[in-house]
């Protein structure tokens, strides 16, 4: 959430920051009109108040001198009454406002370059050269429906269009890789949990998902949410907290399921894995000191590639331009895997720094020597574990198989995959 004072004091910021994102400034001229409703109507109830209070002095006074009271009671329950009404007044106001406010997206970093959408990414470095290309590779969904291993049609069956059933080697390499980046990360200082992947409709608002994108999400008829990523329940376990800055950063990490409606990608990636309701991914969380959050960032941005570099998956590191930033993002880097069946590189991971965006919706608070201040918060995926399959079984195919990572080894039980 965008501080209100940010608004108040710098509107000409957001301004910019909304122009660069290629959003409108109507929700925040809105939000100027009901601030200054809501200042209006505090104020006049702060006025009554005070009428009150000297009204009360007046009682007590004419009471102990044995005076008439009953004019000054009766004016006493008017001020009440309207003191009542225009409470109930700045309340909704403040409410509207909130609400509002919650649908303004983060300041870019003054860093992140401006531009219009993905295609004015820079890239900032590679990694791996690409040896394979659409000539010389079976896609990853021709291969698995011929070895039966991944199946469309009984996903679609049983969940619907953009579903899918894995048996066989598939699976056992999906778990071998979830597994493989959770002790990677552990080994690299981060904390695994477990966590609900249903959560209450505030824990989604927290991390910014509500109110605005409600559309991509599943919600149950008791008014839980599936979990689009573990981001959601790892940033809010710290909800309503107040953390110790000698405990900072924190570094969390887990393996959910991920439920996605992909409300607005109709006729997108409709073959194979890249883009499913359900999908596995390991999540990396931090909570940082204010002043160390980019460089958490950048190391953040160095533990999702070491899992890329660990599998021998070719990738590019861009960095995303103001058009095509995130909700809840100030700063963020995704990491491309390189696909040969589609000659391109594809994102498998996203890291980014929210700044205290996410804290102040959550109320996430570091004790400090001269006060409190809000966390800085950041998130990554550690990494998609689909799309590291789709990158693993497309690149590292050879006659017959597919070749086995070392590092995937201990996981997988094996060193081959038998695809004839």
């Amino acid at each position: 959430m965008i501080d209100k004072e940010t608004i108040r004091n710098n509107p000409e910021l957001l301004k910019s920051s909304l122009s660069n994102r290629n959003a409108g400034t109507g929700l925040l001229d809105e939000i100027g009109r009901l601030d200054a409703r809501w200042r209006e109507m505090k104020g006049e109830a702060d006025s009554l108040r005070a009428e009150r209070n000297r009204l009360g002095q007046e009682i007590s006074a004419a009471a102990k001198a044995k005076k008439d009271i009953s004019k000054l009671k009766k004016k006493g329950e008017e001020i009440a009454a309207s003191l009542e009404k225009v409470m109930k007044k700045e309340e909704e106001l403040e409410a509207e406002r909130r609400m509002a406010l919650l649908r303004i997206p983060n300041i870019p970093h003054a860093s992140v370059p401006v531009g219009k959408d993905s295609s004015q990414n820079p890239e900032v470095r590679k990694w791996g050269k690409p040896s394979r290309g659409s000539g010389d590779t079976e896609a990853h969904h021709e291969l698995g429906a011929r070895t039966g291993a991944i199946d469309f049609e009984r996903g679609t069956k049983l969940g619907g269009h953009r579903f899918t059933v894995m048996s066989g080697w598939a699976a056992r390499l999906e778990r071998a890789l979830a597994s493989y980046m959770l002790a990677l990360q552990a080994s690299r200082g981060y904390k695994e949990f477990w966590v609900p992947y249903m959560v209450r409709s505030e824990i989604l608002e927290g991390t910014g998902q509500l109110p605005k994108f409600a559309d991509d999400l599943y919600q149950s008829n008791d008014g839980l949410w599936l979990i689009p990523t573990a981001e959601v329940p790892l940033t809010n376990l710290h909800r309503e907290e107040v953390l110790e800055e000698s405990a900072l950063p924190l570094k969390y990490c887990a393996h959910t399921p991920c439920f996605r409606r992909e409300a607005g990608a109709y006729g997108k990636d409709i073959k194979g894995l890249i883009r499913q309701h359900q999908f596995d991914k390991v999540e990396l969380v931090k909570f940082s000191l204010p002043e160390d959050s980019y460089r958490e960032l950048e190391g953040m941005v160095r533990d999702a590639e070491a899992a890329l570099e660990g599998l021998g998956l070719p990738y590019r590191v861009v960095e995303l331009c103001t058009g095509d930033l995130g909700f809840a993002s100030a700063k963020t880097y995704d990491l491309e895997a390189w696909v040969p069946s589609q000659d391109t590189y594809r994102e498998i991971s996203s890291c980014s720094n929210c700044e205290a965006f996410q804290a102040r919706r959550a109320n996430i608070r570091v004790r400090r020597k001269d006060g409190m201040e809000f966390v800085h918060t950041l998130n990554g995926s550690g990494v998609a574990v689909g799309r590291a399959l789709i990158a693993l079984v497309e690149n590292h195919q050879e006659a017959g198989g597919i070749r086995i990572p070392k590092p995937l080894q201990p996981h997988m039980g094996t060193d081959w995959i038998d695809t004839k």
